[in-house]
């Protein structure tokens, strides 16, 4: 009885936390009819509590408005300790009842972050056989969307907790790290860039390559070595990321590749610029990508539902 009566109370606390803050109106990017648009969200999970509700709602807000093809959940969308089962009330506080909005029910192409590693990763995958819009296709995929009217886009999803060496030793708290097999999953990478056409390519990962935190320089320094050598050879636009909880776009130098940290989709932390830095901010909010057959956009939106940040690729 009690873990039911938990479980009605978080129910009720989920459906409520963003129903008595103000109603925001979103600032709608100005995109081209042909272009493909997708959302970018991650570092969600705290049960609509924040600014999580009232972001969900700019999301759904925004779709009505422009042709949103599929959310990107580049991870953590459950904090702390991931989720224990398909069957987690986790799933209905974090996400379901949070993301209700009619225009939200699309796809949500979604990858691992640190905290889901810290649960069951096998029911994050699994839950898309109860969730109708839940779509991983693994723990790693690709796809390939239109890109205006002659081109296309390949969107590559990755797993980035096993390429840290950190939470691979750490095999007590992040127990499923350790049993991924890193080199099959970088093979697979460099294939899947290599022998793609597409004419925007776009890696998306839980944990950035660079960018300002006072998380561990270890990681950047794995993701580095590993990955990064694989966005350089093979043409990739754009690698997006969350994990830091902030906007970061970093561009070192000599890089062909745009670096982006997308910010948290609920609770947001300080950020400041680092060598290669294009802008940061340390609101809370989620990301639009647009690509048609000239220019893929990035646009960064706030907690306020105002354009902070936006910038283009030509070619």
């Amino acid at each position: 009885m009690k873990i039911k009566n938990l479980f009605y109370t978080l129910l009720l606390s989920a459906c409520f936390a963003g129903s008595t803050l103000a109603q925001t109106t979103v600032e709608v990017p100005a995109v081209n009819e042909e272009a493909h648009s997708f959302i970018v969200a991650n570092d969600l999970g705290r049960n609509g509590y924040y600014e999580q509700k009232p972001i969900a709602e700019l999301m759904g807000e925004l779709a009505e408005n422009i042709d949103i093809e599929f959310v990107a959940a580049l991870g953590d969308v459950h904090h702390f300790e991931g989720v224990a089962s398909v069957d987690d009330p986790l799933w209905m506080t974090n996400y379901e009842l949070i993301y209700s909005h009619p225009e939200l029910m699309i796809d949500w192409y979604v990858i691992l972050g640190n905290h889901e590693y810290r649960g069951n990763t096998q029911a994050v995958l699994d839950y898309a056989k109860v969730s109708r819009r839940w779509s991983p296709k693994g723990r790693y995929y690709a796809i390939e969307q239109e890109a205006g009217d002659n081109e296309k886009m390949l969107l590559v999803f990755i797993d980035t907790t096993p390429m840290i060496d950190k939470y691979r030793e750490e095999g007590d708290k992040y127990a499923d790290a350790g049993k991924q097999n890193l080199k099959k999953q970088l093979d697979w990478i460099e294939k899947t860039l290599k022998s793609s056409t597409a004419k925007w390519k776009i890696v998306m990962g839980h944990h950035p390559v660079f960018a300002d935190t006072y998380k561990g320089e270890s990681e950047r320094l794995d993701m580095q070595a590993r990955l990064k050598p694989l966005l350089d050879a093979y043409g990739v636009d754009l690698y997006l990321c969350g994990h830091i909880h902030n906007f970061q776009h970093i561009r070192p130098a000599g890089s062909k590749v745009q670096y982006v940290v997308n910010s948290s989709g609920s609770l947001a932390r300080d950020v400041k610029p680092i060598d290669g830095t294009l802008f940061c901010s340390s609101d809370a909010g989620f990301s639009v990508v647009s690509a048609d057959d000239d220019t893929l956009t990035l646009y960064m939106i706030n907690g306020q539902g105002k354009i902070i940040y936006s910038f283009s690729i030509e070619k």
